[in-house]
């Protein structure tokens, strides 16, 4: 089995046939955080169908993943959130990717009330982790995922991302939205792990993603073990996020990130997934596909891949 990539595109990008042209790629990913022009939601997922040829195109769902919902200036103690929440409090809140945190002292419905905030401007979909037991978000898919459902659907698009994935009803909603729904499992939190340790039946495709995944887990190292498992219940699954991130800053990748790589082939995975970080630019999302495809030929070389 070769190494393939999957490339996050901002819907306007104008490098995309570039992109699809690259022999590592195996898809797009559309992420529906992206800005696009109201009313051209069908017409953008088309586009990008046309534009992906006979490669996939994935519209990745938000569903439970907690993200701020309005601006938030400093110094505020207060964030809007996506979903309604219910949490033991105090409870510490991640921002950033697990880098920022804040001390939330109360919870009403979709408002988090705050010891003090990040301290810079915290803007509408940004993501928020708060990885404690007690949390329990109301709802799943977001009416806004339910926009790009029906757009994907009626531009022949049935192949999704669902975000925060965690027990078999989370695909139900989608199912009955679109029957033809190819969803990929998108292992996000603790719950979702033990989903995968305990009742994945082998049915669907898991995805690791690790921009929240880490954050989630209760102890930093504990991110090698949940990759471990996830590939070893599903040998298809997909790496995301977190990979050759030192593109994004510099065309020369970090040692740290080529054996960030060389680990997750080594486990066993097989597809990888770019986050925006990378894609966001020409230059850097096709120097990191080129050191993909490079590694894989060096794979290929001493037989370690076919």
């Amino acid at each position: 089995m070769s190494l393939t990539a999957i490339v996050t595109v901002p819907p306007y990008a104008p490098f995309i046939d570039e992109v699809v042209k690259h022999p590592i790629v195996s898809g797009l990913r559309l992420n529906t955080v992206m800005p696009i022009k109201e009313g051209k939601l069908e017409e953008t997922v088309k586009r990008l169908q046309d534009k992906a040829r006979d490669k996939d195109l994935y519209i990745d769902l938000k569903c439970r993943q907690l993200r701020v919902k309005t601006f938030g200036v400093p110094p505020f103690t207060e964030i809007e959130l996506t979903h309604s929440i219910s949490v033991e409090t105090p409870v510490t809140a991640y921002f950033s990717d697990g880098e920022e945190y804040a001390t939330v002292l109360e919870v009403e419905g979709d408002k988090l009330f705050m010891q003090e905030g990040p301290k810079r401007v915290v803007g509408p979909g940004e993501s928020v982790n708060i990885p404690h037991p007690s949390l329990k978000i109301a709802g799943y898919l977001t009416e806004k995922d339910k926009e790009y459902i029906k757009a994907g659907s009626a531009a022949g698009v049935h192949k999704y991302m669902l975000s925060f994935f965690e027990q078999p009803e989370d695909e139900k909603e989608l199912l009955l939205l679109d029957p033809k729904a190819e969803p990929i499992y998108k292992i996000e939190s603790m719950r979702g792990l033990n989903y995968v340790r305990k009742n994945f039946s082998g049915k669907g495709r898991l995805m690791a993603g690790r921009g929240d995944l880490y954050v989630e887990v209760s102890k930093p190292h504990h991110i090698i073990e949940a990759m471990e498992t996830i590939v070893q219940k599903d040998a298809k699954a997909i790496a995301a996020s977190r990979i050759l991130t030192s593109f994004s800053n510099s065309y020369m990748p970090s040692c740290q990130d080529i054996s960030d790589v060389d680990s997750l082939v080594r486990m066993g995975y097989r597809t990888l997934m770019l986050g925006d970080d990378v894609c966001m630019k020409r230059e850097s999302v096709l120097s990191a596909l080129n050191s993909l495809d490079s590694m894989a030929e060096g794979y290929v070389r001493r037989g370690y891949l076919k």
